[in-house]
């Protein structure tokens, strides 16, 4: 994997996840039906801005207790943390829980996100549950199935290979665009053509807008109006 120059991600994270996705329908069309959440999550701090890093793809339980001994438990524990620092920076932690129902045990709270944000993570985006709000490590986000109070027994049970959150397949390494609407996948080949969409994009919306905040909108122009935007290439 060959990491996106560091100046396209500080624009990527300039746009809101809307509009990345609204960008992709122009140079990836085929991707119109795939690639993003299709279910709400709860964003812990929408005040942030969006994130845009490369996805640590893991997997994660709860509900079961542990069977190995606790120095297994503490290796597989390193060796999690080994991939998390594996990755280039910025990562973004994509976990799907295999509870049934997910959410079981929180994963991510005061500890993990102190220790992720100093392997180099923007935050994590899990269909599992969070806690320890207000103890969040500064500046960390999270997209969440929900909120809940206790760990119980979970831990990472698998890492490096797909995982899929709420409808959003994610591969290792895959870039991530998200913000407090949800979370997209950015095809690395087509990373560079998003900025130029986006532009387009904006440009054939405004002859829409323009009209109607007007004082004197009407049907009339609104018809003239989608006509000239749809001329906009």
């Amino acid at each position: 994997m060959t990491p996106i120059d560091s100046s396209l991600l500080d624009i990527l994270r300039g746009f809101d996840t809307p509009t990345v996705c609204n960008a992709l329908e122009v140079v990836a069309p085929q991707r119109r039906m795939v690639g993003f959440t299709r279910r709400p999550l709860v964003c812990v701090r929408p005040e942030l801005p969006p994130m845009v890093g490369y996805a640590a793809t893991v997997s994660c339980r709860a509900a079961v207790p542990p069977t190995e001994s606790a120095e297994v438990r503490r290796s597989r524990r390193v060796a999690y943390y080994e991939y998390i620092d594996s990755l280039p920076r910025p990562s973004i932690v994509v976990v799907q829980d295999l509870d049934d129902p997910a959410g079981f045990g929180a994963m991510w709270g005061e500890v993990n996100t102190a220790v992720h944000q100093g392997l180099g993570a923007l935050g994590v985006i899990t269909n599992g549950s969070v806690r320890d709000i207000d103890q969040f490590a500064p500046g960390f986000q999270a997209l969440a199935g929900s909120i809940g109070p206790s760990h119980a027994w979970v831990s990472p049970a698998g890492w490096g290979e797909p995982v899929d959150v709420h409808g959003m397949t994610v591969r290792h390494g895959d870039l991530i665009h998200a913000d407090r609407h949800g979370a997209v996948v950015i095809p690395h080949d087509v990373a560079a053509k998003i900025p130029e969409a986006v532009e387009l994009l904006v440009r054939k919306e405004k002859v829409i807008l323009d009209v109607a905040r007007a004082s004197d909108f009407s049907i009339d122009r609104l018809r003239a109006a989608l006509k000239a935007s749809d001329e906009i290439h």
